[in-house]
């Protein structure tokens, strides 16, 4: 098998398999990240959802080849040592986790949207579409709008 090299939660791995394994089983099984869930396994639920090179995808859909020379980060590599990132600390504020399943995918997708939007509507909260089987999206948006106004306090532009 060939081995592919990236860059995960900012350590340089290489990893031998397939190239069309999906990526979400280089992190979970060869590499010990846990963090992205398998829900659905063709995209929809977005359980999964992560980074690469900083935009959002669904690492169950995305095979290694397509990562070698890139950067993945996933709900592990969010935070910056002790101190969390904005969207987890809205998280905890809010509240929002129940059984915490989709949780680690929600808030990379939440990540994801507040880079592009500072100030997102309901219906930009609702575009997220990530799946929480125990329907705490009020929290969710709730912690959105929460971790807007964090990242707009600290300063920090949403790249658009």
């Amino acid at each position: 098998m060939p081995n592919y090299t990236f860059v995960v939660n900012g350590k340089s791995v290489t990893v031998d398999a397939p190239a069309d394994l999906p990526l979400l089983w280089v992190l979970r099984d060869k590499l010990g990240v846990h963090g992205p869930k398998y829900g659905c396994g063709i995209g929809v639920c977005r359980a999964c959802t992560s980074h690469l090179d900083g935009a959002e995808i669904q690492p169950c859909m995305k095979p290694v080849v397509e990562c070698a020379g890139h950067s993945v980060t996933t709900i592990e590599g969010l935070a910056s040592g002790d101190d969390l990132h904005p969207v987890q600390q809205a998280w905890l504020e809010q509240d929002v986790a129940q059984c915490g399943y989709c949780q680690p995918g929600q808030i990379m997708a939440a990540v994801a949207l507040l880079k592009q939007t500072r100030n997102p509507t309901d219906a930009d909260i609702d575009r997220i579409a990530n799946v929480c089987r125990c329907g705490t999206y009020f929290r969710i948006r709730q912690a959105i709008k929460r971790a807007a106004e964090l990242l707009n306090e600290q300063g920090v532009p949403a790249t658009n």
